[in-house]
C-alpha cells in the first residue's frame, strides 16, 4: 500500500469520533452557552427594555441555578429513583441528551413571550435541562470516546460552553447595535438552540456501549497513593469546588451590566462576554494538556488565583482594558477548574466516584445560588449600583483566594506519594 492512499478502516473511527466530540461540544454549546448563559448578555436589553429591575434579574439567575442544582440531583440520583419504579423503562442517557436539548429550545424560545411571572419559572427549569444535558453528554459522549480508544479528545466537548457564550455574545452585540427587543433577542437564540439541536439529533442515539467503569476513567486514569484520610480530603474539596462556584458566578451574571455602568455609551461592552467565552475555550482545550500524575491541588490553586485576578481587573480597572483582560482571565480556568476537580475526586475515590462528583457539582450549585442574592442585598444597602457591585465582587475574589489557600495547605499537609 502507497503512502498517499488512505486506510478506510483508519478513515471510518477518526470520522467516528470526531462526530461524537463535535456533536458533545454542540449539545453542550446549546444547554450551557444558550440555555444556562445567554441570560448574561441579554441582561442589559432587559433592563433597557424596562421588563425587569436588577432585584429580580438576581433572583432570576438564582432560579436558574436553583435549577441546575436540582438537575444535578436528580441525574445523581437517578439510578436509585429507577431502582425503586422498577415499572418505568430504563432511561438511555442519549435520549436524556434529546429531551434536555429540547426544553432547553422550547424554554429559550419561551423567554421571548412576555409572561414575566412566568420567566423565573422557566429560567429554573432552564437550569434543570442544562444540568440533565451537560452530566449525560459528558458520560455518553466520554464513553464513546473511550470505546474509539482516544479518550483524550474529552476534552475538546468541554470547549462547547465556551462556543455557546461567544456565539451567544455575538448575536446579543449585534441586536444591540440593530436596537432590536429582549424579546426578539430571545427568539433568536431560540431559532439558534433548535438549528443546532437538529444537527446534533441524530448522532445522540442507542448505549455509549461502554461499562461504568470506562466511563468513569474516561478523563484520566484514577492516580495511585490513596490516603487513609480520603474523606476528610475529600470534604475540603468539596468546600473549595463550592467557594468556585460563588466566586466566578457575580462577574458571569452581571459582566455586561457592570460594565455598561462602568463605561456607558462605550461600543465595546458587548465584547467582553465573547472574550469571557474565548477564554472558557481555551482553557479547556490547555487543561487537556496537564499530566494526569500532577498534583491537581496545584494547578486548582493556581485557577482559583487566577480567576480572583480576573474578578478583581473591573474593580482595580473599569476601563476597556481592564474589563476585557479580566473577561479572559475569568473565562480561562472556567472548565479547567472542573477538569482538574474531578481527576482529584478519582485520585481519592477511585472506586464508584460518581457520587462524589455528584456531591461536588451540588456543592458547587449552592455557591452559584448565593451570589446573586449577595448582589441584590449589597446594591439596597448601598448608595449606588456600582459600589454594590465592587463590594460583591471583592467579596467573591476573596472566596476565590481562600480556596487556593486551602488548596496549597492541602498540599502540604497531604503530599501526594
Amino acid at each position: 500500500m502507497s503512502s498517499s492512499t488512505v486506510d478506510p478502516r483508519a478513515a471510518a473511527p477518526a470520522a467516528g469520533r470526531w462526530r461524537v466530540a463535535v456533536a458533545g461540544a454542540l449539545a453542550l454549546g446549546v444547554a450551557m452557552g444558550i440555555g444556562r448563559f445567554a441570560f448574561t448578555p441579554l441582561l442589559p436589553m432587559m433592563l433597557h427594555d424596562g421588563v425587569i429591575d436588577l432585584a429580580t434579574a438576581s433572583w432570576m439567575a438564582s432560579a436558574n441555578y436553583m435549577g441546575y442544582l436540582v438537575g444535578a440531583l436528580l441525574c445523581t440520583f437517578q439510578p436509585w429513583i429507577w431502582r425503586r419504579l422498577p415499572r418505568l423503562p430504563a432511561v438511555v442517557p442519549a435520549r436524556m441528551v434529546r429531551a434536555g436539548l429540547v426544553a432547553t429550545c422550547g424554554l429559550t424560545l419561551g423567554m421571548a413571550w412576555h409572561l414575566p411571572a412566568a420567566w423565573p419559572l422557566w429560567r429554573f427549569m432552564a437550569g434543570v435541562a442544562s444540568a440533565v444535558v451537560f452530566i449525560y453528554t459528558s458520560g455518553w459522549c466520554l464513553a464513546r470516546l473511550a470505546r474509539l480508544g482516544v479518550p483524550a479528545m474529552g476534552g475538546f466537548i468541554y470547549a462547547g460552553p465556551g462556543a455557546g457564550i461567544v456565539l451567544s455574545g455575538l448575536f446579543a452585540s449585534a441586536m444591540v447595535v440593530w436596537e432590536r427587543s429582549a424579546a426578539e433577542a430571545w427568539l433568536v437564540f431560540g431559532t439558534l438552540a433548535v438549528a443546532l439541536t437538529a444537527l446534533v439529533w441524530r448522532v445522540f442515539e442507542g448505549p455509549a456501549n461502554a461499562t461504568a467503569s470506562t466511563t468513569a476513567a474516561a478523563p484520566g486514569a484514577a492516580l495511585p497513593g490513596v490516603h487513609v484520610d480520603g474523606r476528610r480530603q475529600l470534604g475540603l474539596l468539596t468546600f473549595a469546588y463550592g467557594l468556585a462556584g460563588f466566586g466566578y458566578i457575580i462577574t458571569a451574571t452581571f459582566l455586561p451590566v457592570i460594565a455598561r455602568e462602568a463605561l456607558p455609551g462605550s461600543p465595546w461592552i458587548q465584547l467582553f462576554w465573547p472574550i469571557f467565552g474565548l477564554g472558557v475555550m481555551l482553557g479547556a482545550m490547555l487543561a487537556t494538556r496537564v499530566s494526569s500524575s500532577d498534583d491537581m491541588r496545584r494547578w486548582l490553586a493556581g485557577c482559583y488565583v487566577l480567576q480572583a485576578a480576573g474578578v478583581l481587573a473591573s474593580v482595580v480597572s473599569p476601563s476597556l482594558p481592564g474589563f476585557a483582560l479580566g473577561s479572559l482571565m475569568l473565562g480561562l480556568p472556567f472548565t479547567a477548574i472542573t477538569f482538574f476537580a474531578m481527576q482529584e475526586v478519582r485520585r481519592l475515590k477511585p472506586v464508584a466516584p460518581a457520587s462524589a462528583m455528584g456531591l461536588l457539582t451540588a456543592m458547587y450549585g449552592l455557591g452559584q445560588i448565593v451570589g446573586p442574592p449577595l448582589v441584590a442585598m449589597l446594591i439596597r444597602r448601598s448608595a449606588t449600583a456600582g459600589q454594590g457591585f465592587t463590594l460583591s465582587l471583592e467579596i467573591a475574589a476573596a472566596a476565590l483566594l481562600a480556596g487556593a489557600a486551602l488548596y496549597v495547605w492541602m498540599v502540604r499537609r497531604h503530599p501526594l506519594h
